[in-house]
């Protein structure tokens, strides 16, 4: 079995660390919004420093 880059997560990767389903990540990608990803060779793929920043921009509430 290949290793996974830790510092790309496949769509079933990120629906599991954001608790949604791979098809909402769809949607989002679909309709423009969401974090940046590649596609490579036909294959979605997230950088990991995207998600983070795309988490941090998300936060709300957030107190020093």
């Amino acid at each position: 079995m290949p290793q996974q880059d830790t510092t790309h997560l496949t769509p079933a990767h990120l629906a599991k660390r954001w608790s949604v389903t791979a098809g909402h990540l769809a949607n989002q990608r679909s309709a423009g919004i969401g974090p940046a990803y590649l596609k490579l060779g036909g294959r979605i793929l997230y950088r990991l420093v995207d998600i983070e920043a795309y988490e941090e921009r998300s936060l709300v509430g957030a107190s020093a």
